[in-house]
């Protein structure tokens, strides 16, 4: 599994991308970002507020209930705003 970050989520983890074998319970956004942040200090940092973090799975917004498996490219990154 591709992760990608953008923004600070890229700051806070000191990567914009990582290559990840989440264990088999992981099977939903949600358990990828609660995994995800015990990684480091870092990917915590990232994902402590996850009102502020948007998911996309293989380039399609992702609910914390939708599914993820191996293979996939998850991206996270700030809420877009317009100007």
């Amino acid at each position: 599994m591709q992760i990608l970050y953008f923004a600070w989520l890229k700051t806070h983890t000191g990567t914009s991308q990582e290559t990840v074998e989440p264990p088999a319970a992981v099977s939903d956004v949600a358990g990828l970002l609660d995994w995800l942040a015990g990684r480091s200090d870092g990917h915590a940092k990232a994902l402590e507020d996850r009102q502020a973090v948007r998911v996309a799975v293989n380039q399609e917004y992702a609910r914390p209930s939708d599914p993820v498996k191996p293979g996939d490219e998850v991206a996270l990154f700030p809420p877009v705003t317009g100007g």
